[in-house]
């Protein structure tokens, strides 16, 4: 799902966290190095291969955002996971059980890349799930490529994550889909469905996540005959927008597309709805989170949508399955995070079973192949970028709950 660039304050934070991700990466070309030591049978694939798949467990990482500015998105994840493996286990995976090792990222790329190298160097698992976020997810690409251990982000939605200048990150997957198809599914909704000419658009100029959604949105709807009359732009932990929303009222939009992160698209809904702003508002999958409804308000909510990566609404039977043994366990109604956590780690277990082995670089060739692998936010097949081809659902907030309106495929 997503990235979220957290303000960095003042200049010495900066300097000592740059340091940070600086010696972590130095521990990933020297520290992790010593990982081939671990390897069984003779391997000579390097990295951590054979590392967590001894006795009668197969260690897995969660890297994953449990505190900070975005923990409700990796708590989702992790709640997911959870249920998941406890579907796993009761079977096993060519004999063995899978093992969870968490680790804490605090919604920061530099803990991020830190934890990465925990669970390879110390925890020796066979492959990492997370970060929920871009940043926090970029933050660990090279450590898993130079390590050749396997990095799957269930909600990681920036193109550069797979595929960074052309060339792919070996090691890397998703199992969401990615910042254009959202920008250009809402662009479509937009014109197609909602009948509007022109349109606002309000970005988080510290987030690729809401710049590249901003970006593919623009194109499209311009493609499609649409004009942008106004382009305003905030950065992530401010809290009042009125300024740049009476703004944008001055442009009579007739739709504003607003990508970015819960905390700060409560407040902007909330306040535009203050300022007699009443015309539909539509984000990304960053919306998706509880706290949502709590900081605008379901009132406010009206009138706006989401384009997600599955809809507990939807009557396809796999996710009502789903859904009965989440509220089972939970005693609530998944949202996406909850799904894709829960779809990451049945696609990485389809992939060590068919690897009929925990050795990281045969898991990496599975997860490469997999093709129509059913799984509840849809099936999925894996592109060259290793980028999932799947549907998008359009949610419709109402009174506070998420309605399912529609679904696009690609």
């Amino acid at each position: 799902m997503t990235e979220h660039f957290e303000q960095w304050g003042e200049q010495e934070m900066k300097k000592k966290r740059a340091a940070g991700v600086f010696f972590s990466l130095m521990l990933t070309a020297g520290l992790l190095a010593g990982c081939g030591g671990n390897q069984q049978g003779g391997s000579s694939s390097g990295g951590n291969s054979g590392g967590g798949g001894g006795g009668d467990v197969i260690k897995i990482g969660a890297n994953l955002e449990l505190s900070g500015g975005v923990a409700s998105y990796g708590q989702s994840i992790a709640e997911g996971l959870d249920l998941a493996l406890e579907e796993i286990n009761k079977e096993g995976i060519n004999g063995k059980k899978l093992e969870l090792v968490k680790v804490d990222n605090k919604s920061e790329a530099a803990e991020a890349t830190n934890g990465a190298i925990k669970l390879i160097s110390q925890d020796k698992v066979v492959a990492i799930i997370g970060s929920a976020t871009s940043t926090n997810t970029l933050a660990q690409v090279q450590v898993a490529n130079d390590n050749k251990v396997p990095l799957i982000t269930p909600t990681g939605t920036n193109p550069t994550i797979t595929n960074k200048d052309g060339k792919v990150n070996e090691f890397v997957f998703r199992t969401c889909f990615i910042d254009p198809f959202q920008g250009t599914v809402a662009a479509k909704f937009a014109l197609n469905e909602l009948k509007v000419k022109n349109a606002a658009v309000l970005i988080d100029s510290s987030s690729d996540y809401s710049k590249g959604l901003a970006a593919s949105f623009k194109d499209a709807f311009t493609q499609g005959g649409g004009k942008i009359v106004a382009e305003e732009a905030y950065v992530a932990k401010d809290t009042d927008f009125r300024a740049t929303l009476t703004r944008i009222k001055s442009k009579n939009p007739e739709f504003i597309f607003l990508p970015g992160y819960y905390e700060e698209v409560g407040l902007i809904v909330k306040q535009a709805r203050e300022l007699g702003l009443n015309v539909p508002i539509m984000g990304g999958d960053g919306w998706d989170s509880p706290k949502l409804v709590e900081i605008a308000g379901k009132d406010a909510l009206n009138n706006t949508y989401i384009t997600n990566h599955y809809s507990s609404g939807d009557p396809d039977p796999k996710i009502q399955e789903f859904v009965k043994a989440f509220k089972a366990k939970y005693n609530k109604a998944p949202d996406a995070f909850n799904a894709l956590g829960y779809d990451t780690a049945y696609f990485l277990a389809d992939a060590i079973k068919r690897a009929g082995s925990a050795d990281p670089v045969k898991i990496k060739d599975a997860l490469a192949q997999t093709k129509d692998l059913q799984l509840v936010s849809g099936t999925m097949t894996l592109n060259e970028n290793h980028d999932p081809v799947k549907s998008a659902a359009i949610l419709e907030y109402k009174d506070g709950q998420q309605q399912f309106k529609t679904k696009v495929n690609p």
